[in-house]
């Protein structure tokens, strides 16, 4: 049975692409948006889904809608749930960082994310955590990294074998971001 959310969800063809359909099939009421052309309406929004995607493809269209950004930020910090994952969390970030310069995101999370090509580095695999009695399960799949120190992280992470990785979940106010993709939903269980 799908759970009553007014849900906003990011998408486009490749900076917020991917999103698993049982996912948006939780959700009774679901609107999307374009990060890169639109600003959102908040307003009456129970929850905002940043999937993930390919945001460093595309920094200039995010960097000039600066409404959006700003529109997102201000909504967290009201206490706004939003779920992030990969590259929304990359978006919430203070900034992406490429060879060819600095691209400021919406700053919810103070970290900065590297897609410089001499920083890329594959990280991949199933992934388990459980954060505030839940258990959440997905995936990994990324070359971009924190830029600087890992941060630390509000629990372990583990991968398909039980054993911990360092992937960091962040929960900020009502903010759950990682480079996690989440699987059928948020919570598999409650504890």
């Amino acid at each position: 049975m799908a759970e009553t959310h007014r849900t906003l969800i990011a998408r486009n063809a490749e900076s917020f692409s991917f999103i698993y359909q049982e996912t948006i099939d939780r959700f009774e009421e679901v609107r999307f948006f374009d990060p890169e052309t639109e600003v959102p309406t908040l307003e009456g929004v129970d929850l905002l889904y940043l999937p993930g995607g390919y945001p460093e493809k595309h920094l200039e269209a995010l960097v000039k809608n600066v409404d959006c950004r700003k529109a997102i930020k201000d909504y967290a910090e009201r206490g706004g749930q939003i779920i992030a994952e990969c590259g929304g969390m990359m978006y919430l970030c203070e900034k992406i960082v490429t060879d060819e310069g600095d691209y400021p995101m919406c700053g919810v999370l103070p970290y900065a994310i590297t897609a410089r090509q001499a920083d890329r580095k594959l990280s991949l695999g199933y992934r388990r955590f459980e954060l505030d009695g839940k258990e959440y399960r997905g995936h990994e799949f990324h070359y971009t990294q924190f830029l600087g120190q890992k941060p630390q992280s509000a629990t372990q992470v583990y991968n398909a074998k039980g054993q911990p990785v360092d992937t960091p979940v962040f929960k900020y106010k009502n903010v759950l971001a990682s480079y996690t993709h989440l699987y059928a939903g948020f919570a598999l269980n409650e504890k």
